[in-house]
C-alpha cells in the first residue's frame, strides 16, 4: 500500500510568529500542537491540498503558488483493524501571504508563537521533526 501523503503549513506573520494548531479532544493526538494541514486527496498536488485544507480548517484563502517547501517527515503508523500499518509522509510548506484571519473552524485552539517558543509546546511527533527543519530554514 502506498504511503499516506499529508501536508502542513507554517503560516508566518509579519513579526515572524508561526501559527500552530492544538488538536481538539476526541481526535488522534488530542491536546498536542501541530502545523495545520491534512491529507492530500487523489488528483491533488500537495500545494493545492494544503490551500484546500487551510481554507477548510482555518478559513483563510491562499494561492497554492506562494507555498515554499521547507521540510518533510515520515513514519509507519498502525491504524485500526482491518487496515494494515501504513507509511505516512508529511510535507511542510511555509507561507507568508494569505487572506483572512485564521480561526479554528474544526475545533481545537490556535496560537501564534516565536519559533524558539514552539520547542516548549507538546508537539505531535512528526511536527517536532518538522520544527527542526523549519528552524534550520529560519537560520537556527
Amino acid at each position: 500500500m502506498p504511503p499516506l501523503l499529508v501536508v502542513a503549513g507554517a503560516l508566518v506573520d509579519r513579526a515572524g510568529l508561526v501559527l500552530m494548531h492544538r488538536r481538539p479532544p476526541g481526535k488522534h493526538l488530542a491536546g498536542l500542537w501541530e502545523f495545520p494541514g491534512g491529507k492530500v486527496e487523489i488528483g491533488e498536488t500537495p500545494p493545492a491540498a494544503l490551500a484546500r485544507e487551510l481554507a477548510e480548517e482555518l478559513g483563510v484563502s491562499i494561492c497554492d503558488s506562494v507555498f515554499q517547501p521547507c521540510g518533510f517527515a515520515h513514519e509507519m503508523r498502525d491504524f485500526s483493524p482491518p487496515q494494515p500499518p501504513r507509511g505516512i509522509v508529511l510535507l511542510l510548506y511555509s507561507c507568508r501571504i494569505w487572506t483572512g484571519i485564521p480561526a479554528p473552524l474544526e475545533g481545537g485552539e490556535l496560537g501564534w508563537f516565536a519559533i524558539r517558543r514552539i520547542e516548549s509546546l507538546e508537539l505531535a511527533p512528526l511536527d517536532r521533526v518538522l520544527l527542526g527543519q523549519l528552524r534550520a530554514g529560519f537560520g537556527g
